[in-house]
C-alpha cells in the first residue's frame, strides 16, 4: 500500500525521518490539499483511509488488502463521516487519528527492529517535540504561540510589527536575508522572537533566512515555497488568503 515493503527505517533518526515525511504529507491533505482531500472523501465509496508517505506525499484508499498488513492502517471509513459534521471537526477528527496513526507506525518500527528503552524514549521525545497534526488543523499551536508572544516588550512588539508590514499596507511577511556583520544581531533576535511561529502547511519552525507570509483571514504563517508565493508576488497582493481559506464556501 505505502511502499513499506521498500523502505523499512532501521535508526532512531531514519524512524523519525519516515514519520516526519508522513505528518508532512498529512498535513498537506488537512491544510493547503483541503479541497481535493475533501472531495476525494466521498461518503458513497467504500471504506477510505488517509495514508501519509516519506516522500510528504498522501493518498486517500482503500485499506491494504494483506492481512494482517504490512504496517499498521489508518483509521479506516474517514469518509463515513464527512457529511456528518461540520466541515472544521470532521478535519479535526481526521487529524487525531492521523497523529494516532504516526505513533503506531512509528513505534512499530521500532518494535521491528528492536529499540530498546533508551531508544523509544529518545524516540518520543523528538516526536514529542513536533506539534501534533491536530495542533496545526485546529490552530493551537498558533494560540500557544500567541499566549507566549503576548509577554514580549513594547520594543520587541514594535520590530515584529514593522518586519511583518515591510513592503506592503495590510499583507504581512517576513523576509529572509544574508547576515552581514551589521545586521547579525537584529537576524538573530527576529529569529528568536518568532522562534515559536510554526508554517500553518507542514508545520515547521520559523527561521531568519526563509520567506514566510500570513494569512490575513486565519493569520496562521506560512512558507512561500509551503504556498507557492514568492516575495516579489507578495509585494503585489493586497489582502492573502491561504489554501485553506481560499476554498472555505457553502458545502452542498
Amino acid at each position: 500500500m505505502d511502499g513499506g515493503a521498500q523502505y523499512n527505517p532501521r535508526t532512531v533518526e531514519e524512524v523519525f525521518r519516515d514519520l516526519k515525511g508522513r505528518r508532512a504529507g498529512m498535513i498537506k491533505a488537512l491544510t493547503t490539499d483541503v479541497e481535493e482531500f475533501y472531495q476525494q472523501c466521498d461518503p458513497e465509496k467504500e471504506n477510505l483511509c488517509l495514508y501519509g508517505f516519506p516522500n510528504e506525499q498522501w493518498e486517500v484508499n482503500l485499506p491494504a488488502e494483506e492481512v494482517p498488513p504490512e504496517l499498521p492502517e489508518p483509521a479506516l471509513g474517514i469518509n463515513f463521516a464527512r457529511d456528518g459534521m461540520q466541515e472544521k471537526d470532521w478535519l479535526s477528527l481526521v487529524a487525531v487519528h492521523s497523529d494516532a496513526w504516526l505513533l503506531a507506525v512509528a513505534f512499530y518500527f521500532g518494535s521491528r527492529f528492536g529499540f530498546d528503552k533508551t531508544d523509544r524514549k529518545r524516540l518520543f521525545t523528538m516526536i514529542n517535540d513536533l506539534p501534533t497534526i491536530f495542533e496545526i488543523v485546529t490552530g493551537a499551536v498558533k494560540k500557544q504561540a500567541k499566549e507566549k508572544s503576548s509577554v514580549s516588550n513594547h520594543s520587541s512588539n514594535k520590530s515584529k510589527s514593522n518586519s511583518k508590514g515591510r513592503g506592503s499596507e495590510s499583507v504581512k511577511y517576513l523576509k529572509g536575508q544574508p547576515k552581514d556583520e551589521e545586521e547579525g544581531l537584529d537576524e538573530e533576535e527576529e529569529e528568536e522572537e518568532h522562534g515559536d511561529t510554526l508554517c500553518g502547511a507542514c508545520g515547521e519552525n520559523y527561521a531568519a533566512d526563509e520567506f514566510w507570509i500570513c494569512c490575513d483571514i486565519c493569520e496562521k504563517w506560512f512558507h512561500g515555497k509551503c504556498v507557492k508565493i514568492t516575495p516579489a508576488r507578495a509585494e503585489h497582493i493586497k489582502q492573502y488568503k491561504c489554501p485553506s481559506c481560499s476554498n472555505k464556501r457553502a458545502r452542498p
